[in-house]
């Protein structure tokens, strides 16, 4: 497996922390060294939580510095922006097209921003737009947003479907499987 630098943003509840999991074990079925790190922020609160995802031969630390992922994770739209800094200039952002409110446009005090890709865009970098919870509510749980993106990210990488399946299996918890199966399978095949 070639050196990889992941950086997976979400808000509280949507499986960051699985998602990582996930690809630690992807990383451990391809033989590769991993390391991983886990920021929970205000995740209680609806909050960003960040999880920084580091695979290679050797690694040294978990931390993905601005600048130096080849992949960012974003379950949700906004916190695609609010960390597309740190994608690399040949690196993308796949993002669950999706809006969860945060606090303070649930309050009055925030409007939700409309022209979210068009700054991305504006800063260089390049993404892709994946009906994530659409596919997840397809596999049969809205919560599977994590599962749907991880599949798409192996795909992109050349990553076998069965390498893929395997991490899935190793991470999570058996009465979930059946349906995060479905939903890498739908993630792994979609064209973005």
């Amino acid at each position: 497996m070639k050196p990889m630098n992941v950086l997976i943003v979400g808000v509280g509840g949507q499986g960051t922390l699985l998602a990582s999991r996930v690809l630690g074990a992807m990383a451990t079925v391809m033989g590769a060294d991993c390391k991983l790190s886990e920021v929970h922020g205000m995740s209680q609160r609806g909050g960003s939580v960040v999880t920084h995802v580091r695979i290679g031969s050797d690694v040294a630390a978990a931390i993905v510095s601005p600048g130096e992922a080849d992949f960012v994770l974003a379950f949700e739209k906004l916190e695609a922006l609010r960390f597309s800094y740190y994608v690399k200039p040949d690196g993308v952002i796949l993002v669950n097209d999706q809006e969860i409110m945060p606090m303070p446009v649930i309050t009055g005090a925030e409007e939700y921003p409309s022209d979210i890709y068009e700054k991305i865009a504006a800063n260089g970098h390049k993404y892709f737009k994946i009906p994530a919870l659409e596919l997840a509510e397809k596999a049969g749980n809205s919560k599977a947003v994590n599962i749907v993106l991880i599949g798409a990210l192996a795909a992109m990488n050349g990553i076998p479907y069965e390498t893929a399946e395997a991490a899935v299996k190793a991470a999570v918890p058996a009465k979930f499987l059946a349906v995060n199966l479905l939903a890498l399978e739908l993630g792994y095949n979609y064209k973005a």
